[in-house]
């Protein structure tokens, strides 16, 4: 009796770990299935939140999560892959996003091409098997980089060109390559995004078309001082077209833009207005300066000029000047000295 006690004992310890599978609060909270999440609009217990706080947050989680159990056990079920799932509802609460609903990816230039087309992608294989090499190799990636260079450690030299570098000219190519295929990139970016990016003539001789060509041709004839006017013309030579050549001529800037009839009438009210209301343009130095000459020649002719217009009055307390302030130069007075030696020029 003793075992069978104490058995009963321990499963009764073992029962009361697990709390029941009802939950009873005196406000029903709202369940959205939809959202799986649950409201409870109950209060707190201020008491026992003082006595052991985690142990009441924990209990309080674990009942409202316990409701949200027993509402996902209501809903229909279905068998997947031996597994048993619950078809959830719509949710019920909207809920706002913190950012905007993804938007999907712009196709670029070749894949709204293909689309139109109906061209579909073919899988590419990860590795293919190199005949040279005996092996099987990636077919892009810096794997495929090894392999190549491994593959190619000697190159044909031209014969009538014994010292060109192969090697850099293939290097200069992937280089090229790798630039020409961002720069694609970045345009199919900013025509998604609808930016308007700067056009070029042609990008290179090899990878020009004849549209990008006679582009570029117009546009250095139209690159002089005369704007093209006096350039002769090649022969057969055609007309750029289309979207955006115009903009690339240079010319187009300083041809005259055309006018309204509100703006030619506002630009001929303006220069009827300052042609009316124009006032003489006085220039006060000037009027001054023939004040005071007018009022010295005024006083010149009062006073008396018997002595000459080149005696000047004395100082009060000095001396008397001359009319020439600088001595005049003595001459030879007709000695001459023979055994000086004269300086300068002989005169003729």
């Amino acid at each position: 009796m003793d075992i069978v006690k104490e058995v009963l004992e321990k499963q009764q310890q073992n029962l009361q770990k697990y709390k029941p599978i009802t939950v009873e609060k005196p406000l029903e909270p709202t369940v959205d299935v939809g959202h799986m999440m649950v409201s409870d609009p109950n209060y707190f217990d201020e008491d026992q939140m003082k006595v052991d706080r985690e142990k009441y947050v924990l209990d309080l989680t674990r009942d409202n999560v316990q409701l949200l159990i027993n509402s996902i056990w209501q809903l229909p079920t279905e068998r997947v892959d031996e597994s048993i799932v619950a078809k959830l509802p719509p949710p019920k609460a909207p809920l706002p996003r913190a950012r905007k609903l993804p938007v999907p990816k712009p196709l670029t230039k070749w894949e709204e091409f293909a689309k139109k087309k109906g061209i579909k992608k073919r899988p590419r294989e990860k590795k293919v098997y190199d005949t040279v090499l005996d092996k099987w190799v990636p077919t892009y990636g810096y794997q495929r980089y090894k392999a190549e260079k491994e593959k190619d450690w000697v190159l044909e030299v031209p014969q009538n060109d014994p010292y060109r570098d192969m090697f850099k000219e293939k290097r200069d190519l992937r280089i090229e390559r790798v630039a020409k295929n961002e720069v694609a990139r970045m345009k199919n970016i900013a025509r998604a995004k609808k930016i308007a990016t700067p056009r070029t003539g042609f990008v290179g001789p090899e990878s020009a078309s004849a549209k990008q060509l006679i582009t570029a041709s117009n546009i250095v004839k139209a690159s002089t001082a005369s704007v093209g006017v006096f350039q002769e013309s090649l022969p057969n030579e055609k007309q750029a077209r289309g979207i955006g050549v115009k903009e690339l001529m240079p010319g187009e800037k300083r041809r005259k833009k055309t006018s309204s009839i509100a703006g030619e009438k506002r630009r001929n009210m303006e220069i009827a207005t300052k042609v009316l209301n124009k006032k003489p343009k006085i220039d006060i130095d000037r009027a001054i300066s023939l004040q005071k000459s007018e009022a010295r020649a005024e006083r010149e002719a009062e006073e008396p000029n018997d002595d000459g217009p080149r005696k000047k009055a004395a100082k009060k307390g000095g001396k008397k000047t001359k009319g020439f302030s600088r001595k005049k130069p003595k001459g030879g007075q007709g000695k001459r000295n023979h055994n000086k030696r004269a300086v300068g020029r002989k005169r003729r």
